[in-house]
């Protein structure tokens, strides 16, 4: 029998692991859904199915398949140590964003703050720009 790993490595299967966290879905729904066939949906949903990531109920003529979280233990307790990375560098994140933002008049001198134009207030210009061509233009 194949791991949850090897099984949710399809993409596909992932697809409807998706769909039916929103829900238990009819075998039809999915394949909608999906944009596969019918065998090919239910291909993948018997391989979920053995593997314990859905079970599936009768209601008439219909199929409904639904989530069985349980089986997802296994990648949950893998992923076990990656989230305690994560969870370190995400409260660096919200230490650094929960610090007060600098006024303009605390930026130090030169810094990206005080490039928009010069000390003196006037903008720049471009030698070849337009103010540059009308001066040439008119002797200047």
């Amino acid at each position: 029998m194949p791991t949850a790993f090897e099984v949710i490595s399809e993409p596909h299967r992932r697809r409807i692991l998706d769909l039916l966290l929103e829900q238990p879905r009819p075998v039809g729904e999915l394949t909608g859904l999906l944009g596969l066939t019918q065998p090919g949906t239910s291909r993948h949903l018997r391989v979920l199915r053995e593997a314990g990531l859905v079970r599936v109920s009768r209601d008439a003529q219909r199929r409904w398949y639904e989530l069985q979280p349980a089986a997802l233990a296994e990648i949950d307790a893998w992923l076990q140590p990656y989230r305690r990375l994560w969870a370190g560098r995400l409260d660096e994140l919200e230490r650094h964003l929960d610090r007060p933002a600098r006024k303009p008049a605390e930026t130090p001198a030169g810094s990206a703050g005080e490039r928009k134009g010069s000390s003196t207030g006037r903008k720049r210009r471009r030698k070849g720009g337009p103010d540059h061509d009308a001066g040439q233009a008119s002797g200047g």
